[in-house]
């Protein structure tokens, strides 16, 4: 198992619908999250900066290959459309990311 955490700015003017499409995500995404192996998914928000926190457990063997099954996803697809606008990616990520993975630093059970 790896826990991951990353970290994206979002817009404020959207915040309030942020969290609305958050609290019913379709059925089909969380049914994907699953099947790629991602446990305990978690996304934090903190204003007033307005910065979204995800954490997660990859329980898999093969982090890109499902990370490719999830981006090939046409549902998932259709949902990154509709979420990708409303983040602002920090400007020190590299440029293949759009969430700035954190390294962690410590853990306790």
């Amino acid at each position: 198992m790896r826990r991951m955490g990353l970290v994206i700015g979002l817009r404020p003017e959207v915040i309030a619908e942020y969290k609305r499409i958050h609290e019913k995500v379709w059925p089909e995404i969380l049914d994907l999250i699953s099947r790629c192996n991602i446990r305990n998914y978690t996304i934090f928000l903190r204003e007033p900066e307005n910065l979204l926190f995800a954490s997660w457990e990859y329980h898999g063997r093969d982090f890109a290959a499902d990370m490719a099954v999830m981006r090939a996803d046409p549902r998932m697809q259709e949902w990154w459309r509709i979420t990708d606008p409303m983040q602002v990616p920090l400007a020190s990520r590299k440029k293949s990311e759009w969430w700035a993975p954190m390294e962690e630093v410590f853990h306790h059970d």
